[in-house]
This record gives structure tokens, sequence and C-alpha cells, in this order.
């Protein structure tokens, strides 16, 4: 299987010598091991597509290997040294240990010594969905000469890559390896056209002294490459097999470096569908081999010169910063399908079935973070729901490349299907855009589709017109709030067919009516600022008449605290449930500024009772004294306890309204604790986080958490310095 084109190459110790620099100051960083750096990679949404896409973990941090990458179900590759003979394996024993000096959402800069006196930058690069690539310059700054072999390495595990060939002209491995669409969270669909059957093309800008594969682990490689010095029949080779099954597969790259002397030289992960063109993507690496890497650099200085430059009290939380907008960029994507903007995913890395599906309303409050990185990005994310916007106004609860997915549920009330949406956060999250975008040509053609989907929402969500609204049929998912609800789920073990699970529909939901106060708000300031001061009066006077019927009866004067009710008595009983169950929600008129002062004291009482919401990590979503609560997040989606990093945002934005300064100060300061704990433990964000313990099983790398990011900026709304 041999590729058509030549490739020649001309060795030399300073062909190529390329040490990339930041040009600007608060780009650059000194993450070492145990610093909350978020280390997930993945290419820039020019370079990328939604299938065959590949993204990457970088570990710099574990001392029992190499620094690696490794991609979901695709393995790992790295390299090992020697240096004069001596075997270098493990982070563990390099002479001075990683530290990332910058981080990107496609790139990491690091730099390290794995043997004195040999100084090492090296660059990973996903360069596109299919290509990524490490860039080594290396100098010797000894006082004599080095004697070095590199040994780049695809481990895949379980003699489970199939070498196809060697390329000898192109001097990489072709192999092959199966991706299943199965994952524990959520798997993939399976009429999707994500590969499953794949090719791998690894090489170097070198030509190899020898390559070979191996069935053997890491450490039984060492045993190949760490020869007998005083050995007769010494082969300082490798066993340059070009078919069978194998843990990994490897090329070697010798040289010697003088004192001073420097040589630049990279390595190749490509990986295709295998039908996809492989002499497209070697033509693809051939032209990396030698191109210069400053430009992409310089490219993400770019993206990033729009943020605001915070002076921040300590390094980690620059890190959670400058993190949290690498994890929503990384997550984006160009248009493609049926949308002609740009769309997010949850997650590309990992990758999972229903994070992998298309934009919801609530995920996409993390555009609030992201205006600020890329506000006409963040537009174009908003503009895939007002295109595929319903001709009677409906935002459906996903939409994306597949199109409006409205997820139609049988309505017994109405006896009718009804279509499905989502939790509308839609005209809050414009305006706040706006804010930052300034741009009216946006605002004008937001306030016309929030004005439509807002009118659909009185519509169809206010079956009994008593003015306070109920989710729809489908409220498992329309809510947000998914499994082990206190409220809305019938059983405590979920025990029961998904249609009677959900109560939401047959409740005046106390989150939805709130939202629509926010979403009424919102238009009304947007109707301002367009000039329409008739429809803005409208607007507020219509939010300030659903906020008298929350006050009037979703207060409980016993508990003191906010919750749904029975919407064909107004009670807070269902048949012979109490629904004074205190979740997270009950705070959120703080958010909708719908509470008066006097019960905005009594919730601010309640949040910050440890026994109760005030716990080490953050707001648990139901309180700790209630018998359905757990700290334990052992699985996605649980609303009986973690910490979701978006509520407890507007829970914080609440107290600001009321002038609590300083305990939303004190809360940013436990999101932050739970966020940065988990990224020195692992360097991922997690869907949600516990409120009391360290150990997470949710799916990790979840958009929304980049919300950080607008934390820290509110946080530091009057000390930013300025650009």
């Amino acid at each position: 299987m041999k590729l058509t084109f030549a490739f020649i190459f001309l060795f030399s110790v300073n062909l190529f010598s390329q040490t990339l620099y930041v040009s600007d100051s608060f780009l650059k960083i000194n993450a070492s091991a145990n610093d909350p750096l978020y280390t997930t990679y993945t290419a820039a949404m020019e370079r990328s597509r939604l299938y065959s896409d590949k993204g990457y973990k970088m570990d710099y941090y574990s001392d029992c290997m190499p620094v690696n990458y490794s991609g979901d179900q695709a393995g790992k590759f790295y390299c090992l040294w020697k240096v004069d003979q001596v075997v270098v394996k493990n982070i563990g024993e390099y002479f001075k240990k990683p530290v990332v000096t910058s981080s990107f959402p496609d790139m990491a800069i690091l730099q390290y010594q794995p043997f004195r006196g040999i100084d090492v930058q090296e660059t990973f690069f996903v360069y596109s969905s299919s290509i990524a690539l490490v860039n080594l310059q290396i100098k010797n700054i000894d006082t004599t000469e080095h004697q070095i072999d590199l040994y780049p390495i695809l481990e895949l595990g379980n003699d489970s890559l199939k070498i196809l060939d060697y390329d000898s002209v192109n001097n990489g491995y072709i192999t092959y390896h199966h991706e299943s669409k199965y994952r524990l969270i959520s798997s993939l669909y399976k009429n999707a056209p994500y590969p499953t059957d794949t090719k791998d093309y690894f090489t170097g800008n070198f030509i190899p002294n020898s390559y070979g594969g191996y069935p053997e682990s890491i450490d039984q490689l060492y045993n190949t490459i760490k020869t007998d010095y005083y050995a007769a029949n010494r082969k300082d080779t490798l066993n340059e097999i070009k078919s069978g099954l194998v843990n990994l597969i490897v090329l070697q790259n010798k040289f010697s470096l003088k004192p001073g002397e420097e040589i630049n030289t990279r390595y190749f992960r490509g990986w295709i569908d295998q039908s996809d063109n492989l002499q497209k993507l070697a033509d693809e690496i051939k032209k990396l081999k030698t191109e210069s890497l400053q430009k992409y650099v310089d490219n993400n200085i770019s993206l990033f010169s729009k943020i605001p430059r915070i002076s921040f009290k300590s390094t980690d939380e620059k890190l959670v910063y400058l993190g949290a907008f690498n994890l929503v960029r990384g997550c984006m994507l160009p248009p493609s399908g049926k949308t002609t903007h740009n769309f997010y995913v949850f997650s590309r890395q990992p990758l999972w079935g229903w994070g992998h599906g298309h934009q919801v309303l609530h995920e996409s409050l993390s555009m609030l973070a992201y205006a600020y990185l890329d506000p006409k990005s963040a537009e174009g994310s908003q503009y895939v729901y007002i295109e595929q916007q319903r001709d009677d106004g409906l935002i459906a609860y996903r939409h994306g490349p597949r199109g409006l997915q409205d997820y139609p549920h049988f309505s017994k009330e109405l006896n009718k299907e009804m279509s499905t949406t989502s939790a509308p956060f839609f005209s809050w999250i414009n305006w706040e855009i706006y804010k930052v975008s300034k741009d009216k040509k946006f605002l004008e053609d937001a306030y016309k589709s929030g004005v439509r989907y807002t009118n659909w929402l009185i519509d169809n969500r206010d079956v009994n017109k008593d003015g306070m609204f109920e989710w729809g049929p489908y409220g498992i998912i329309e809510n947000v709030r998914d499994w082990y609800n206190a409220v809305f789920q019938v059983s405590a073990e979920r025990y029961l067919d998904i249609d009677k699970e959900d109560i939401s529909d047959e409740l005046d939901c106390l989150d939805l009516t709130l939202m629509m106060i926010k979403e009424m708000k919102s238009l009304s300031k947007m109707a301002e600022e367009l000039g329409k001061p008739d429809e803005s009066k409208m607007w507020k006077e219509k939010a300030d008449r659903t906020a008298e019927l929350v006050n009037k009866f979703m207060w409980d004067k016993e508990k003191e605290f906010y919750f749904s009710i029975n919407k064909k008595d107004h009670s807070f009983k269902f048949l012979t449930r109490d629904l004074r169950r205190e979740e997270i929600i009950g705070f959120l008129p703080l958010w909708a500024e719908a509470a008066s002062k006097d019960r905005a004291a009594k919730l601010v009482e309640k949040l910050t009772d440890p026994k109760k919401f005030w716990r080490r990590y953050g707001i648990p979503t139901l309180a700790a004294d209630d018998p359905w609560y757990t700290p334990y997040v052992d699985y996605c989606c649980k609303w009986n306890g973690p910490v979701w990093l978006l509520w407890n945002y507007m829970v914080l934005e609440g107290l600001k309204n009321y002038g609590y300064t300083k305990i939303a100060n004190e809360l940013t300061d436990k999101m932050m604790l739970a966020v940065t704990t988990q990224l020195k433990k692992n360097h991922n964000f997690w869907e949600s986080y516990s409120p009391d313990n360290e150990v997470l099983n949710s799916p990790s790398n979840y958009i929304w958490d980049s919300i950080m990011a607008r934390v820290l900026i509110e946080r530091y709304n009057n000390i930013i310095i300025q650009q």
C-alpha cells in the first residue's frame, strides 16, 4: 500500500530550527503537574468537522508515563528518549519535568529536560480533525556532545493495531484499528457516519534509522531499545515488520548534538475513516513537515486578543480563566448540514452520543462566556436557532446540522402530540451577547426571534391560562433537570416508564415561570435599546404581572421558600405528595429579580445554612437535609445533590442583584474550589461536581463549565487591565 508522492529530506542539525514564541505576556503561563490546567485539545474550527473528528487529552503530569496524547478509543502517542545509551522512559525520570508555558484550544507548548543538558520545547498541535503532531525543538545546552535516539510511538493496546504496510517512500506506518460506537454514558448515534473502521498514518519529518511493530507493552519495549552496551552482537535497530497485529508501532530517529547545537524534529499521527483518501491525508502531512508553526501560534494570540486582561489574585484563577475559554472554543464546529452558522457540541473529547448531539438552549449559556473570546462566533451559534426556528415561533429542544429536533410527545390534557422545547434562556443569552458585541443587526434579529419564541411559550406552556407555566409532556428532558429530581420525578429509583415518571407538565413550575420572567425582562431591554419604548413597556409589564403571581402562589410562608405548585388548585400538594422540597431553583427569584427585599433576605439565610445549601464545593441541587439528597456523582444528569456550575452562576447573579456581593464572592470561591480541585487532580472539567466529595463519575469536559470565565470577569469587573 505505497503512497505515490516522493519526499526528499536533507538532514541537518540546524534544519528547520523553530523555537516558538508567544508575544502576548498575558497568555504565558508556567503550569506544572499539580496546577489546575485544562489539557484537552481539538482542532481549530476552520479545520474541523462534525464526524471523523479526533481530539486529544495531554498527560504531562503522570510520573509513570512519558508526555503523551490520547484520543478517545484511538490509543496514545508519545516518544521515548535515549541519550548516550541511557533510556529515559517516564516523566518521573526527567531531569527537569515538563512545564506548560502556553495552552490554547488546539495547542500546548511545554518546556522540559529529559536529560541533563538536553533542553526541549515540545509543542503539541491538533492541526485538523485528522492530523495531530508533536514538534520538538531540541538544544544541547551542555558542554559535551550527546548522542540522542528518539522513539516516537503510537500505542493502542491489546494487539488491536493492525499494520497494513510501511511506506518506505514517505517513511511512515499505515495501520488499521476499530472504534466502537458504544459509550458508557450515551452511545454514538448508530445511523450517523462516525468512523468505526479507521486507518492511522504515523510518520515523522525525518528518515527513520529503523522502525518496528511490537505486541509488547512499553515496559517490554524498553528491553528492546535498551541493548547491552558491551554485547558483541549488539543490534541497535528495530524489527522493521510490515504487517501483523501489534500493541504499538515505533520509529527511530538517531542524531548527535554538539554543545550549542539544536534540531527541530516532528512526528505525526494521522487518523481517517478507512474509506477516506489516504493520499490526501499524506499530502497534508507532507506540507506540515516543513511548515512554520509560528503562524498558528500567532492565530491563537489573535483569537485571545479580545478577552479582558484581568489582574488575578492567584495563578489558579488565571489558569481556570484561560482553560474555560479553551473548553468552549474547543467544542465549536464550522457550518455543516442544515445550518449555515458555526455550532457547538457538548464535548469533542471524550466523544459521547448525547453530548455530540446538537445545540440546546441551556448548554448555550456557555455563550455568556464565549462572547468575550469571539462575539461573532457566539452570535453565529445563536443564529442556528434563529434560522431553524419554526414558522409558529418554536425553538425546539435541539438545533444543528441535522436541523430542528422537537421530539413530539403526547399530551393527555390536550389529546394531541406536542413539540418539545428547552429551558427558555434564549433572549437572556442574546441580550448578554449583545452587551459584549454591540452588534445592532444581531440584536434586531434576536429580538424578532425572541418575541416569536416567547409568544409560542405563552401559547403552549400555559395551557390553563393562569399566567404561570408548566413544562411540556416530555418534561423529563425539557425541564433540564433530568433524573432524581425530588419534585418532578415520581419514584425515588425511577422505576416507572419515562412518561409516568415525570409530573412537570402537571404543575405550575417555579423554574419555567421564572425563566419566562427573565425572557420578558430581556426582551424589554432589547426593545428599549432598539428604540421601541411601547414594546419595552409591554414586556416589562408582562414580567411584573408574572412576578406578582409567583409571589402570590409560589411563596410558602411556613418554609419561607419558593416552590412549584399544583396547576389545578395552586396548592403545594400533588395527590399525596408534598411539593415543598427545597431545591436550588427556589433561589432563582433572585436571578429573575422577582423577589421582594425581605424575601430575598430569607432566601439568603437559607442559602448560607451549611446544613442545607452552603456546602464545600458549591450549592447542591437539593438541600442536604432532604431525604433524597446525595453528595455522590456516580453518573450523569443527577439533580438530588450534585453541583451544576451554570445553576450556581444564576444564584450568583441573583445575589449580586440584591446587593449580597460578599456572599456572591464566597460562592465564587466555592465554585473555584470545585473546579481547581478537579483540574489539579485530573485536568478535566466535569458536567457536575459533588458538593462534598472529590471523586466524580459524570461526563468530563462539558462545554458549560466555560461559565467560569464569565464568573471571573464579573468578579474582577472593576480591576480589568485595559488593553
